[in-house]
């Protein structure tokens, strides 16, 4: 197979949550741990740091190995989900993978994932374990998919976890409140590895705590810690928040022997972009009118987006906007600006919201816009409607950011 063959095969043989949702959904890990048995173990081949969270666990796991490569150590990087190349998931000192090796391992191991039937995101796990294996890399920041118990990803024994945050995001897979989703998160916990909280929320921190004390594993939440200010080329007041997390993260590799001075934490945080490739992030696409896409999609999310947004200068505002339709539009429709032109869309993905009934809904909270057939076709519209000094803000959902970039 060629590897866009591959890749096709990847996408259509199997469920993909990020495509089709609740029926991808796969509540056991006995399919990733059967995967690694297969693979020889190659998650124990390398050290890892493991990062979940409702927002902001992927510029947290890009921040980390920025540093960490700063720091001279050869970093694998697990990510999801992809904006325009599958590769993206899995790179190694900011470098995708190489498509040959995409071939070879579904080629290799074909028969296996067929006949136990993985989804999509296990087969990808056990691909990266593999590659970070063979690559032999010196430590691997893996992000968690969803959740953290019974994600793929939580076969890892890491030096330190990590939990970014808890909001309410998948409740129909993590519960519908925010202390059952941290107890869903905070299953990533190991016993004896330190764990990071990187915002001390009222509902979640006894969950946490009694999960890191059955484990007998330390606790420590950021944002009471003492923390320095760094700068960053991640854009948008809401890194600071990682940024504090990353810091003590940091620090308890710090006191298990790795060697990274100041200097690395400084110039880390300075070249996320360049180190690792991340895309999507309050990220500028030009200027004149200014265009701005943000891959933020749930309440938590797009609350520190829209703060962002009412910091910038703009004689009018337009927002290409599309989102899947097991959103709760309900929950985030109060946080967008009713004096904007909405340009609605549906995302290319069987996932994606037909863009009537998107403007339907906005429609009855006062939100004004036209339907446009692709992403594309909106995005021309709001860039030919816009003035020099108007603002253009592309989101709602990964997959609408990801057909522009």
């Amino acid at each position: 197979m060629t590897y866009q063959d591959t890749i096709n095969w990847m996408f259509t043989q199997l469920p993909m949550y990020q495509r089709q949702g609740q029926s991808a959904f796969k509540k056991d890990l006995s399919n990733t741990i059967k995967l690694v048995e297969k693979l020889n173990h190659p998650e124990q081949n390398f050290k890892s740091i493991h990062v979940a969270g409702t927002n902001g666990k992927g510029s947290t796991s890009h921040m980390l190995a920025s540093i960490l490569q700063e720091a001279g150590y050869k970093v694998g990087l697990y990510t999801s989900p992809h904006l325009k190349d599958f590769r993206e998931r899995i790179k190694i000192n900011g470098n995708v993978v190489g498509e040959s090796f995409v071939i070879d391992f579904i080629e290799e191991n074909k028969p296996f994932l067929e006949s136990n039937q993985l989804s999509f995101f296990e087969m990808t796990v056990g691909m990266a374990f593999d590659y970070f294996s063979k690559e032999q890399v010196d430590i691997a920041v893996v992000e968690v998919g969803m959740g953290g118990r019974l994600d793929s990803t939580n076969v890892v024994t890491p030096e330190v976890s990590v939990i970014t945050n808890i909001g309410l995001d998948h409740t129909q897979f993590l519960g519908n409140t925010l202390d059952a989703i941290a107890f869903e998160k905070g299953g990533i916990i190991k016993p004896h590895v330190p764990v990071v909280i990187g915002e001390t929320q009222k509902e979640t921190t006894a969950v946490f705590a009694m999960l890191a004390q059955e484990n007998q594993s330390e606790i420590i939440f950021a944002d009471q810690q003492p923390s320095k200010t760094y700068v960053s080329d991640l854009i948008g007041d809401y890194q600071s928040k990682n940024i504090v997390t990353v810091q003590q993260a940091i620090k308890q590799l710090q006191l298990k022997g790795f060697n990274i001075s100041e200097t690395h934490i400084t110039e880390g945080f300075k070249h996320v972009v360049d180190n690792t490739g991340l895309l999507g992030r309050w990220q500028t696409l030009r200027t004149e009118p200014k265009v701005v896409c943000d891959t933020g999609h749930n309440r938590d999310g797009l609350t520190y987006v829209m703060k962002q947004l009412s910091k910038e200068t703009f004689d009018a505002l337009h927002i290409v906007f599309g989102v899947v339709n097991d959103k709760d539009i309900s929950s985030i429709i109060d946080l967008l600006p009713k004096k904007a032109e909405y340009y609605f869309c549906k995302p290319d993905i069987p996932r994606g919201l037909d863009a009537e009934v998107l403007m339907n809904t906005f429609a009855q909270h006062n939100l004004k816009g036209q339907t446009y057939g692709s992403v594309n076709e909106a995005y021309k519209s709001a860039l030919k409607n816009a003035g020099e000094n108007d603002f253009v803000f592309i989101g709602g959902s990964t997959f609408v950011v990801a057909e522009i970039i």
